[in-house]
């Protein structure tokens, strides 16, 4: 099969690779839809096409993509059906762990004491036509969930529904949300379900229209103006009562700490950069709490699905870019200008 390899400095290759086999506890999928997060753009831009996210699991090349979701095509001698079962309609939560910690027996299996092997990084990931996970990584698909939406939700839409939760959001409030790439724009779209006001805010004039056209209530151009301030006009010179970075720009960070209400909370879901700020002005004096956000649990993200299904919400319109693994350069080279909307890999011939 071919699989999708980070070089390093912008750079990716198409590989070929054996089909995987099943161990006792592990299963195979015949991926149907990988997604593209901006986690990757981490990987592809590094000089090493590695970044520092799990332990490791393989030698060499590294199969890339780690927003899997497709069929079970093989189970191990040792999966039970209640685990799984050829034909099966899944997402994985895509990491694999000692399976006996506490992290790994609530779901957290990333947080794994032991350390967690994240797929598409450490172990081998989705952006080829067949993954070897194991089995108790499985989330059931809804049927009414394409496979396109359930690969976002396996990571990025995902993502952005647990930072929701994490921030406790309710249907009075106002959230402003920096950055509206595929996490951020998940979040504006599940915020707006849910009741609240969003203010979005982002460089690019076709990420904020996105955002508008999902119901965003303001959508802010920090070049234009400066964002504290427009989001201060906004809420009578209060704040947003929560905010969330999906950004990792140190410049939106601190304006989103900055523009968070007395005794909101600001979440920070962006990976990588730093986070700066005045810690008396910014903080103790204005009672705010700063949360850090990673994906999901595995019942997480079977909440997201049910939400998405029972909610009746488009994902699907989030994708700008269906993808075959042939034209994998030129994906990528697009997706690193981060204006366009999601793109998926959905052919690995």
């Amino acid at each position: 099969m071919k699989g999708i390899t980070f070089l390093g400095n912008r750079q990716l290759d198409v590989v070929n690779f054996p089909d995987p086999t099943p161990g006792p506890r592990d299963v195979i999928l015949e991926i149907k839809a990988s997604g593209m997060c901006g986690t990757d753009l981490g990987a592809y831009r590094s000089p090493n096409g590695r970044v520092a996210v799990g332990a490791t699991q393989v030698d060499g090349p590294v199969i890339a993509g780690h927003e899997p979701c497709g069929v079970v095509v093989a189970v191990g001698s040792a999966v039970t059906d209640r685990e799984a079962r050829i034909g099966d309609r899944v997402m994985d939560h895509h990491y694999d762990g000692c399976g006996v910690c506490r992290h790994c027996s609530s779901g957290w299996t990333q947080l794994c004491l032991d350390g967690a092997v994240a797929y598409g990084y450490g172990g081998h990931g989705a952006h080829a036509k067949y993954m070897r996970v194991a089995a108790h990584s499985l989330v059931s698909l809804p049927d009414a969930i394409s496979f396109p939406a359930g690969a976002a939700i396996a990571c990025g839409t995902g993502t952005a529904y647990g930072a929701l939760k994490r921030l406790s959001l309710e249907g009075d409030q106002t959230i402003a949300i920096f950055g509206q790439g595929p996490v951020g724009l998940s979040a504006t779209v599940m915020a707006v379900e849910m009741g609240a006001r969003v203010i979005a805010v982002d460089l690019s004039a076709d990420r904020r229209q996105m955002a508008l056209e999902k119901g965003a209530d303001v959508a802010i151009d920090p070049t234009a103006v400066d964002p504290v301030q427009a989001i201060m006009d906004l809420t009578h010179g209060e704040g947003a009562d929560r905010t969330m970075d999906c950004t990792s720009s140190a410049d939106a960070r601190r304006a989103a700490v900055r523009s968070t209400r007395v005794w909101g909370t600001s979440c920070m879901v962006g990976v990588g950069g730093q986070l700066q700020i005045e810690v008396m002005p910014d903080l103790i004096f204005r009672q705010v709490t700063v949360v850090g956000h990673w994906t999901f649990s595995k019942m997480g993200l079977a909440d997201c699905a049910r939400f998405v299904a029972d909610r009746k919400l488009d994902i699907d319109s989030l994708f700008t870019n269906h993808w075959d693994i042939a034209d994998a350069a030129e994906a990528y080279t697009l997706f690193d200008q981060q204006k366009t909307g999601k793109g998926v890999f959905t052919s690995f011939d």
